[in-house]
């Protein structure tokens, strides 16, 4: 699994107070943290910055470059200040993130992405907003992503789909359609692009305790469709723990034979059963729950490990 590292994000309180005072150390020392953990590339999520962005994403890319080698993701809307720290990177290829299928945003960031030889993450998001049905996430891809990317001469080696996880907590039917997008789109191209999903969005707005959770059964079942990729939390030994049991395939536990299985069925294009858990066992009992709701079979609600 290739994950880029989550954590350099402006919600958090940390962050915003850090970049506000330019603290480079808490930067660098977060970056290093990520990389250590195993983190293959690092998005930097500083919002907008509609009043700085030309400064400060020149700022963000030297500071951490100078303590990691890795990929930089430069997450914002914020195309102008994106250039401008694109201009800095000395190191590894980095990352837009992101376009969506919107005409104007599908018009300018591609051609900034060929300019400066960066991978792009395209957004299955048209200017109607997000589909819910898998078949028009794809198609989103194969009308306007992928010919988009062609036409300006971005390798497809370079395009990264990302058909968007939203929230168990008030989007609940998307999840498993996002499942099935997955699945088609790699099928959909020849070569396929590259796929990658933002995790933790499944289990924002839901409470702390739970979120790790449903994250992991979450990636333990995109895993099962084929997913490489993603946008997570390095720091988060149980969610590394899942993606090593499943692409060792380590049997050696029940909990391990339990995330296996999980992501055997939906490879099959099945529904984990209530046979395939040890009812005895609380852990596997919360993980069966979170698959119920992941796959909108039981409506999400806070307490919903408690009934």
């Amino acid at each position: 699994m290739y994950i880029i590292g989550e954590n350099i994000h402006i919600i958090s309180e940390k962050v915003k107070e850090a970049l506000k005072n330019r603290d480079a150390k808490f930067f660098q020392e977060l970056a290093v943290r990520q990389v250590e953990a195993g983190a293959q590339a690092l998005d930097l999520n500083l919002g907008p910055r509609k009043a700085d962005g030309e400064e400060v994403f020149p700022w963000i890319a030297q500071t951490v470059e100078k303590v990691v080698d890795v990929p930089l993701s430069f997450d914002s809307t914020n195309i102008v200040g994106i250039e401008a720290g694109l201009k800095k990177v000395t190191k590894a290829q980095p990352i837009i993130n992101s376009t969506s299928a919107e005409q104007e945003r599908l018009e300018k960031v591609p051609l900034v992405a060929k300019k400066y030889n960066t991978k792009l993450i395209a957004l299955t998001l048209g200017k109607s907003g997000i589909p819910v049905a898998a078949d028009d996430r794809v198609n989103i891809a194969l009308e306007y992503l992928i010919p988009r990317a062609l036409e300006v001469g971005l390798p497809i080696s370079d395009l990264i789909i990302d058909p968007l996880v939203l929230t168990v907590s008030g989007c609940q039917e998307y999840c498993p359609h996002l499942i099935e997008a997955i699945r088609t789109l790699q099928f959909a191209w020849d070569p396929p692009p590259n796929i990658s999903v933002g995790l933790s969005n499944v289990s924002n707005s839901v409470p702390r305790e739970n979120r790790s959770l449903i994250n992991r059964v979450y990636c333990a079942m995109l895993m099962g469709v084929g997913l490489k990729m993603m946008i997570a939390d390095p720091l988060d030994e149980k969610l590394k723990e899942t993606i090593r049991i499943i692409e060792e395939r380590d049997e050696s536990t029940p909990l391990g034979r339990l995330y296996l299985k999980i992501a055997d069925r939906i490879n099959a294009m099945e529904e984990p059963t209530i046979d395939d858990i040890d009812q005895t066992d609380p852990e596997q009992v919360a993980i069966w729950k979170t698959v119920q709701i992941l796959l909108n079979k039981v409506i999400y609600a806070e307490g919903y490990l408690e009934q």
